[in-house]
């Protein structure tokens, strides 16, 4: 029986997120069950991308790159893949009518990242973000509106601020990896081994300006979605608080993480504002 694959195509999307994401497997299991399983397959389709091209450092990237984008479009024509990353996703693309552009704008930022080592330009960067995390922002909101076309016009904009303020986030925390391991650097106008201080600040200021655009959103969001993204947006915004705390010799150096115990409080204090209706 064909539900069988797809409950197992689902569980391997499950198993992805909770393998490759503390963070995002916690702010996905705070989803309301009807929508959290499209968040996984919607997450097991990108991770999947994005370790082709971030990790497989010993295989030819750009052939299992090419095999998988040609194995994405079949699934989504034929809505059926024995891939089950791709069965799962292609599910949810059709269920929720997912703008294909979205998806061809992710593809494209994925590829860039097989050649493309330095971003020299505002235009290269935006273009950048807005494949690799915004469009990604806007198929979740896909889901989170649970096809209403008028709140997802709404929220457009503001679900494409939060994922590229997460997406930010991780360029900064990960800017010592993303050099010595991938020898990428994502932001322009600046050197990674003289970041200065005064440039920190600035692209701080810019993510702080897009969570607070995000957090706008959040507020309008159905109650499905409203607390899982909420907690989502209260873990990156604390590790944007450590990052803003952190001197810029030090983030070149060392990869700045939350700690558990703090992950725990974030979770208790994130849950009492969202009872108390504080959000």
């Amino acid at each position: 029986m064909k539900k069988i694959f797809d409950f197992l195509s689902y569980e391997c999307s499950k198993k992805v997120t909770k393998t490759y994401s503390t963070s995002f497997s916690l702010g996905t299991r705070l989803l309301s069950k009807n929508i959290r399983k499209d968040i996984y397959n919607i997450y097991g389709f990108v991770r999947f991308a994005d370790e082709i091209v971030d990790s497989f450092h010993d295989f030819d990237k750009s052939l299992l790159f090419n095999e998988f984008s040609k194995d994405l479009e079949k699934a989504l024509e034929r809505k059926i893949h024995l891939n089950p990353i791709l069965n799962s996703f292609q599910h949810t693309f059709h269920k929720y009518n997912i703008d294909k552009s979205y998806v061809n704008s992710f593809m494209k930022s994925m590829r860039m990242d097989l050649t493309k080592k330095k971003y020299k330009t505002i235009t290269e960067y935006k273009e950048y973000i807005y494949g690799s995390a915004d469009v990604v922002g806007l198929m979740c909101l896909k889901v989170f509106v649970n096809g209403d076309n008028e709140l997802f016009d709404k929220l457009k904009n503001n679900a494409m601020s939060l994922g590229s303020a997460f997406q930010k986030v991780n360029f900064l925390r990960d800017l010592k990896s993303d050099k010595e391991e991938l020898n990428r650097t994502y932001f322009p106008h600046t050197k990674f081994e003289k970041l200065k201080e005064n440039e920190k600040e600035e692209i701080i200021s810019e993510i702080e300006n897009e969570f607070k655009d995000g957090l706008n959103g959040i507020k309008k969001l159905p109650l499905d979605a409203k607390f899982g993204v909420f907690m989502a947006y209260r873990y990156y915004f604390q590790l944007l608080k450590k990052l803003k705390k952190t001197p810029a010799s030090e983030i070149i150096n060392k990869r700045i993480r939350v700690p558990n115990f703090k992950k725990i409080e974030i979770l208790t204090r994130g849950y009492v504002k969202y009872q108390l209706n504080l959000i």
